[in-house]
């Protein structure tokens, strides 16, 4: 048995299939991932983010800590709830970690990691923060939702305080407020509108129901995985980890080269593969022929070697097979996976393969 989240319970009554997710035991589907996925794209699910770790930092160096710490630039974030997505590194510039950091004050900053590198991940904040006399408080007391969908805000404003309703629903994107009790962030992981609100984890259950009562549809595991790969969005171990450069896993934007002077863990190391003309590149491949694409197929590129599929899965938002690779540098816009002994065409797509709803390719 594995860690539960408040509403564990609640996907039960629900007739979840829960299966083990890096230690927590969390709801896979509640019947059809590929409803769940639809009710997403077309008007709102919500999705038991509990397990992510919220890690609150504090300390008159806490900015200059966060400089150092991650490969994004905190300086950036000078108004309260102003959000920043980026990657935690290694010194030799792989990823530990990809995390969203939140502005409070300028001396209190909330991040959210992934729940199955909790362990690492504290381990390594608390070991970096000493030298900052940073505190670092996790926020285990907390839970989280997810509520995603072009009419996710709307179906789910009811659940907040009134007072502080109209200011949640004029919130800009990866912008956050302190809502009463809650914390709502206009972020999320499918590539659709919605919030991502953190609450006391005895409040969860009311708002689940409540949720739920409006219209939006219980969302799981899975189909949170094919909402996150129509929208080019990477996984952690998946698609990056330790061993793998945000510039080999198509986060190079998420790196604050400037100014020149910042010296961030893993930045020597990133500037030398930088330079390194024949690093991999990392894109979206669309089968064309009958399959599906899985994790770890074998990429060919004629002529220029050998890649890997990261993600790969059967999108139903296209209706094709869709997938994000690293593969050989070099110019070229086609490929081969081999699936069962066949070799199976690929072309090489711009990503996102959808975002709000609309399919972003040619198909």
């Amino acid at each position: 048995m594995g860690s539960k989240t408040p509403l564990f319970d609640k996907h039960n009554e629900a007739g979840a299939r829960i299966v083990d997710f890096g230690g927590w035991d969390m709801p896979l589907h509640y019947g059809s991932q590929k409803e769940e996925h639809h009710s997403v794209r077309q008007n709102a699910g919500v999705f038991d983010v509990s397990h992510m770790t919220i890690v609150d930092l504090s300390g008159e160096r806490v900015r200059d800590f966060l400089r150092y710490l991650v490969a994004n630039d905190v300086a950036k974030l000078k108004d309260y709830g102003k959000a920043l997505y980026t990657c935690m590194l290694n010194p030799d510039g792989g990823v530990i970690d990809d995390l969203i950091i939140y502005f409070i004050a300028d001396t209190e900053y909330r991040l959210i990691v992934n729940a199955a590198t909790r362990d690492k991940d504290l381990a390594w904040i608390r070991e970096q923060a000493e030298a900052f006399a940073v505190a670092v408080a996790e926020r285990g007391e907390l839970a989280m939702l997810a509520v995603q969908g072009p009419n996710a805000r709307e179906l789910a404003a009811s659940c907040i305080a009134a007072e502080h309703r109209d200011a949640a629903l004029a919130l800009r994107p990866f912008n956050g407020l302190q809502a009463g009790d809650m914390f709502v962030a206009r972020t999320g992981y499918t590539g659709e509108d919605g919030w991502e609100v953190c609450m006391p984890a005895s409040q969860a259950p009311g708002v689940w129901d409540r949720l739920l009562a409006a219209g939006v549809a219980p969302c799981g595991l899975g189909a949170r995985d094919t909402l996150r790969l129509e929208a080019a969005m990477n996984l952690y171990g998946t698609d990056m980890d330790d061993n793998v450069s945000p510039l080999e896993a198509g986060l190079a934007w998420t790196i604050a080269w400037q100014p020149d002077e910042r010296d961030f863990i893993g930045r020597a190391a990133l500037e030398k593969h930088r330079a390194n003309t024949d690093r991999q590149r990392f894109v979206g491949l669309l089968l064309e022929d009958k399959g599906v694409l899985r994790n770890h197929q074998k990429v060919l590129v004629d002529g220029a070697g050998e890649g890997e599929i990261t993600s790969g899965g059967f999108s139903p938002t296209i209706g094709k097979s869709i997938a994000l690779a690293r593969v050989p540098a070099g110019d070229y816009d086609r490929a081969q996976v081999e699936v069962r002994g066949k070799l199976l065409n690929v072309r090489i797509v711009k990503t996102p393969f959808v975002r709000n709803g609309k399919i972003q390719i040619d198909v």
